[in-house]
């Protein structure tokens, strides 16, 4: 047990500082290239909303630049802790296990400047900060609540073709982390059965939480205007793809669709295509594939490559587009999906993982079985020549978006925060007679 550890989880209802892990990606990287998604998003908007209840939050992640400072502000009660662990470059998230060692004594020290009892609560993102979570948990005396974001053995059973499978130790290193931690959050009922059935979680200590959506920064507006501004095509029916390039995001998905979509007559010449992202985990390998297929299908002239913008540039691109198109292989929930229908545009979304929550088919957007482009071409096709049935769910998009907020995802945050900290109370009690 830790220092003092009575005394660190005597007070009673929600914590008054947690420790936020997140080893591999930090979350003042912007999303959509590297490491960084919806997961970065995930931790800096419930960090932001803990804050505002009253709940101070140090986030630590891995240092990846020599001139990074030490400690950054994110905002008034959040700060972001850079740990040395390992050489600042070079270093892919499967050369990461190598130096959870490191990271796990930078955190270790960076507490003990502290008195005993600084942080109430441990909670950890992603197995890799997982494994670091549950050593601080036991050092600390603290609860670990951890968020999984993604799930190896669910990746393995939605594999894109010729993407490798997810390695064992992440395999053996998530079951370890759910045997341990004190609650595990769910983004939603699909994902909470995975944890259960898959990994043998115990119910009790599963919760589901949903991923909220800043409906201040994403809202909608002038399709023309938004089509002026970033230089695209005024009068051409506008696909949008959203996220880093990689095979289990499956960009390629979309470009095929498109090809069928241009050999369409109705269609033809009238199609335009934006890819905004850069690549990431396994298309780093081939960072150029997607741009290759591009032109090996003769859609130069369709599809437009754009890189990773900042949050009000990416409101635009929702804005500029008919359809924003997310044909992952897997989801845990699917940020993108929820951001372009709070910016009044419907999706076009895989019937995988989160998305069948994100999105409310028939209502806000369409789902779609499967990966075959044809497939996709067609229900995309026929959204496109049915203008009046894609204004209705344009109009239908932002209601939705708005079931969901980071204001609800904190709240449910702080229930189980404060349920993980009551529990570790009673059983300290019972241990101590």
């Amino acid at each position: 047990m830790g220092r003092d550890t009575v005394r660190r989880i005597t007070p009673a209802g929600p914590p008054r500082r947690v420790a936020m892990l997140s080893v591999h990606t930090s979350p003042l990287d912007a999303p959509g290239s590297g490491d960084a998604g919806g997961m970065n998003v995930y931790i800096v908007e419930t960090a932001k909303r803990l804050a505002e209840r009253g709940i101070d939050v140090e986030i630590f992640t891995r240092a990846t630049a020599s001139d990074q400072a030490r400690t950054v502000p994110l905002c008034p009660g959040v700060q972001v802790n850079h740990i040395v662990a390992g050489p600042y470059e070079g270093l892919a998230k499967q050369d990461l296990p190598a130096q959870l060692c490191a990271f796990t004594a930078g955190v270790l020290r960076a507490e003990a400047r502290h008195e005993p009892g600084w942080y109430d609560l441990v909670h950890s993102h992603y197995w890799l900060s997982g494994q670091v979570g549950w050593l601080a948990r036991d050092r600390w005396g603290v609860p670990l609540v951890h968020s999984a974001h993604t799930l190896a053995k669910v990746n393995n059973a939605l594999l894109a073709e010729g993407d490798e499978p997810e390695p064992l130790a992440r395999i053996i290193g998530e079951e370890q982390v759910v045997a341990e931690a004190d609650r595990l959050i769910a983004s939603t009922a699909d994902e909470a059965q995975q944890l259960i059935g898959l990994y043998g979680a115990d119910p009790a200590r599963v919760e589901t939480v949903a991923p909220g959506v800043d409906l201040a920064g994403f809202l909608p507006g002038s399709q023309a205007a938004a089509r002026r501004r970033l230089g695209l095509r005024p009068d051409a029916h506008t696909l949008l793809f959203v996220g880093r390039i990689q095979p289990l995001k499956a960009p390629d998905v979309l470009v095929r669709a498109a090809a069928h979509l241009e050999a369409d007559p109705d269609l033809r010449g009238k199609l335009q295509v934006v890819v905004l992202g850069g690549p990431s985990g396994r298309g780093l390998a081939e960072p150029d594939a997607v741009q290759r297929l591009v032109h090996d299908l003769g859609l130069d002239d369709v599809v437009v490559f754009r890189p990773p913008a900042g949050r009000a540039a990416v409101a635009d691109h929702y804005r500029a587009a008919d359809l924003t198109v997310v044909p992952s292989y897997n989801e845990s929930f699917g940020l993108v999906a929820l951001e372009s229908q709070a910016a009044g545009t419907p999706v076009v979304a895989a019937a995988v993982g989160g998305l069948p929550t994100a999105v409310a088919d028939g209502v806000s957007g369409v789902l779609v079985d499967g990966h075959d482009p044809a497939v996709w071409a067609k229900v995309v096709g026929d959204l496109l020549r049915s203008p009046a049935v894609l204004r209705t769910l344009a109009d239908r998009a932002r209601p939705h978006a708005e079931r969901f907020s980071w204001g609800h995802t904190a709240d449910g945050l702080v229930r189980a925060y404060r349920e993980a900290i009551d529990e570790r109370r009673r059983t300290l009690r019972t241990e101590a007679g």
